[in-house]
């Protein structure tokens, strides 16, 4: 879900449609499990979440890792523009939205000094769902300025991070140690990647082969418990990592599901703005209760949440709030090339 404000190079389809996969992924993790606590039962979305967690956010961040290798050499101020001053602008635009919605809810728990106290925190602990956005620059600035160090080493380290499991309760703490491999071989590794996407469009059946096997391994895993063991954790993410950049791949050759590919492109809108049409269909089905089946919602509430958002973003260009998911030129401390571009695959 990578964002910098440039002018757009030319898209790559595959990669488009492997983040729509895990954009749709995200948002439906967060409908269900939303929908399942407020309702304190499980339907049989809840399988398909279980499914893909061991690779949702490792394939995200892969991905975002993928054309680092472009622009890791430009001068420090440029770069900090795309990759860090970028995602602070949206961070702290959506944190505020976000926390406007919640704030009464906060007030009548503690009182508005504990309101107060809460937004002070977001700058340190991401909030809610904008956490990826506010992890991005740390990684991206942390691989600069680690380029220069043996990346073999740098890798192992991540990769023992992973493994370890750190739960330190901090976000920020806990997600670097658990994803920045994934980045950090998105980084390292693209010309493979690049060469998996290339092989299985010009070996469909074989890919499909693997997919199958892979779907299975995977979830023979995640229903024994298994997924979350040292070592396979790590495995697990890959794999789906992979397997997500196959499928993206296949859906390209053969140009199916065309939505996907247009989530993709819009990845970062839908992050963004998904929180607000998810919430108020999640409350809407619930409380009237038109529908009795609670995986029925959570696939109903999913689906509101990535139309909602594009249709929030449509709306926003309609009025001309761009500011929105475009980040005015006041905001930038380099200079703006071309045209302003949501996710050029840079």
């Amino acid at each position: 879900m990578t964002s910098n404000g440039t002018s757009a190079s030319p898209r790559i389809d595959w990669v488009d449609y492997a983040k729509g996969i895990c954009i749709v992924m995200v948002v439906m993790m967060h409908s269900v499990l939303g929908v399942e606590k407020a309702a304190d039962q499980t339907g049989f979305m809840h399988a398909f979440v279980m499914f893909a967690k061991p690779f949702r956010m490792p394939d995200f961040f892969l991905i975002s890792g993928l054309f680092l290798a472009v622009v890791i050499d430009r001068n420090w101020r440029t770069y900090l523009d795309r990759k860090v001053v970028h995602f602070a602008y949206f961070y702290l635009l959506w944190v505020a939205i976000q926390f406007g919605f919640k704030a009464p809810g906060f007030a009548a728990e503690g009182g508005w000094q504990h309101v107060g106290m809460l937004y002070l925190q977001t700058f340190i602990e991401p909030f809610g769902t904008l956490w990826f956005i506010y992890l991005l620059p740390v990684f991206f600035v942390v691989t600069k300025l680690s380029r220069k160090l043996p990346s073999a080493a740098i890798w192992i380290v991540a990769a023992a991070l992973e493994t370890a499991h750190v739960a330190t309760g901090w976000t920020v703490i806990d997600e670097f140690c658990g994803r920045f491999v994934y980045f950090y071989s998105g980084y390292l590794f693209a010309s493979y990647v690049f060469a998996l996407s290339d092989r299985s469009r010009e070996k469909p059946v074989l890919a499909l082969a693997g997919l199958a096997l892979w779907a299975i391994v995977n979830g023979a895993l995640v229903a024994s418990g298994f997924d979350e063991w040292p070592l396979v954790s790590l495995a697990l993410g890959f794999a789906g990592a992979g397997a997500i950049i196959v499928m993206g791949t296949l859906l390209a050759r053969m140009q199916w599901l065309n939505f996907l590919r247009y989530c993709g492109e819009h990845s970062i809108v839908i992050y963004l703005a998904f929180f607000l049409p998810m919430a108020v269909t999640r409350t809407l089905l619930l409380k009237t209760s038109l529908i009795a089946d609670i995986g029925t919602v959570s696939l109903i509430v999913t689906v509101a949440g990535v139309a909602g958002a594009v249709l929030i973003w449509r709306l926003a260009l309609a009025v001309r709030a761009n500011f929105l998911f475009e980040r005015p030129a006041a905001f930038w401390i380099a200079p703006k090339k071309a045209r302003p571009a949501l996710q050029p695959a840079e």
